[in-house]
């Protein structure tokens, strides 16, 4: 099937080059001449794992190409797809459509009988009447069918979660045009898929409630890792033990600096905002998103607190600035925040990312950025682990806290066992945890008892039931 997709951006280069891999002909459009001109000698201008290689086999087919211009929308082309950005608006007021708008009356300046358009940006409620009434306006006698079909894509695994998603979604009251997005999605949905088809404002809704609903599970788990903290319990087995209920799931139940990204924070607040349009109270996602940018702000004043309470004149080492592995994105990093305030107090922070170095140079310009996490740690007081990139747990610890100051490691992701950077000399300060000192700084008797805790098998059996094994503490991926 032909089809065209408007946005070039992390969504649009992801659903562009995903439909082309399922066997359709597909036209990526950005109004962004520059950009374009990248894809087309094989530029990829974002990080996402495999995104590369996919496109250029698109490309390498024929079945992906890359225009500054929709092109004319003709009875062959099944569907115009729109994934440009919606961020937040300057007033505040919820999402900005401006961009849906523009390319919106775009395509029905270019469509020539009819045209399915699908809008797979995130949009409040409504936003698909709005375009239907907009195209219309211009094109009244055109036959036009507008749908809703929501993404739900992880940075740093979107292409799985395009291909192998866990549900597709259309909303669309037109049976003819549901028959299409059922026909476009078939190469994936025909392996058992689920796919909820149901009208055009649930669909808009159903991602927004998805996002507030997980935002909501990350914020809550944060906070029962501060009272673990007060009552001397560990967060992992807590979580392990909440998530094992099938109920609840272990999914986003890792305990941080709080949620960042491109979806979270602009999605609660426009959901927010939908509501009070609405006259509606959303208490608990309202609550969410103030206790969410509090902890922002706590955490440079809990890395203050483990360096004594004063960081003037200390030098801090920052492993990770993207808002999770695994992506170039920094758009609202608790990292951000942390690094400013840390400076704030006199302190000064050399930083290491695998992938955000291009971005944090705009964001932190005075930030010496190193090559590597050994570079970053040079003469640090204090490293701090702020994204749990899978290349800082495997580090050399040893070699990383001899060229330190102070061995003291903040990991504000728990990340890194904590016996692994005690036998590395590290004193260690997690999340919901016990703070950790090396063996060497204990008592001879606490020492002892510490080495045989590490050497020690655990029994798996109490009262003749098969104990449950610690499942790893995996990160919680948007």
């Amino acid at each position: 099937m032909q089809l065209v997709v408007v946005g070039c951006g992390y969504v649009g280069l992801v659903s562009g080059a995903c439909f082309a891999e399922m066997g359709h002909d597909v036209v990526c459009v950005d109004n962004d001449a520059a950009r374009i001109e990248r894809l087309q000698a094989g530029q990829i201008p974002i990080f996402e794992p495999g995104l590369t290689e996919m496109i250029g086999r698109g490309a390498a087919s024929g079945r992906l190409t890359f225009s500054a211009q929709i092109p004319p929308i003709t009875d062959q082309i099944a569907a115009v797809f729109i994934a440009v950005g919606t961020p937040p608006r300057h007033d505040g007021g919820g999402a900005d459509l401006s961009y849906v708008m523009a390319v919106a009356g775009e395509i029905a300046g270019k469509a020539q009988n009819k045209v399915l358009i699908v809008i797979k940006s995130t949009v409040p409620a409504g936003t698909g009447d709005t375009v239907e009434r907009l195209v219309l306006s211009v094109r009244p006698q055109l036959e036009v069918a507008v749908a809703s079909n929501p993404e739900f894509l992880r940075e740093g695994s979107a292409l799985h979660d395009f291909m192998e998603p866990d549900r597709i979604v259309f909303g669309c009251d037109d049976r003819a045009a549901l028959a299409v997005l059922n026909a476009i999605y078939l190469p994936i949905t025909k392996f058992g898929i689920p796919v909820v088809a149901t009208r055009r404002r649930a669909s808009e809704l159903i991602k927004y409630a998805a996002n507030a609903f997980l935002a909501l599970k990350i914020t809550f788990i944060n906070e029962i890792a501060d009272l673990c903290e007060a009552i001397d319990a560990d967060i992992d087995d807590v979580a392990k033990g909440v998530g094992l209920d099938h109920r609840i799931g272990r999914a986003f139940l890792s305990a941080g600096p709080g949620y960042g990204g491109s979806c979270f924070p602009k999605d609660t607040a426009a959901l927010l905002a939908t509501a009070q349009e609405w006259a509606v109270n959303l208490r608990l996602v309202e609550t969410t998103m103030a206790v969410n940018d509090g902890r922002k702000r706590a955490m440079a004043r809990r890395v203050i607190a483990r360096l004594g309470g004063d960081v003037q004149g200390k030098r801090i080492a920052m492993l990770g600035l993207t808002f999770k592995p695994d992506t170039d994105d920094m758009r609202d990093s608790p990292a951000l925040p942390l690094v400013i305030a840390l400076q704030r107090a006199g302190a000064t922070v050399s930083a290491y990312d695998p992938e955000g170095a291009e971005h944090a140079r705009t964001l932190l310009p005075n930030v010496r950025l190193t090559k590597d996490a050994y570079e970053c740690a040079l003469r640090a007081d204090c490293v701090v682990l702020a994204t749990e990139w899978s290349e800082f747990t495997t580090l050399d610890f040893e070699r990383l806290g001899s060229t330190m100051r102070t061995r003291l490691f903040v990991d504000l992701r728990n990340a890194v066992p904590a016996p692994t950077l005690t036998a590395a000399g590290f004193t260690v300060f997690g999340i919901g945890r016990t703070p950790r000192k090396p063996a060497s700084a204990l008592p001879d008797g606490k020492r002892v008892v510490a080495r045989l805790r590490r050497i020690a098998k655990p029994e798996l059996r109490t009262s003749g039931h098969a104990a449950v094994a610690a499942a790893p503490n995996s990160p919680s991926h948007q």
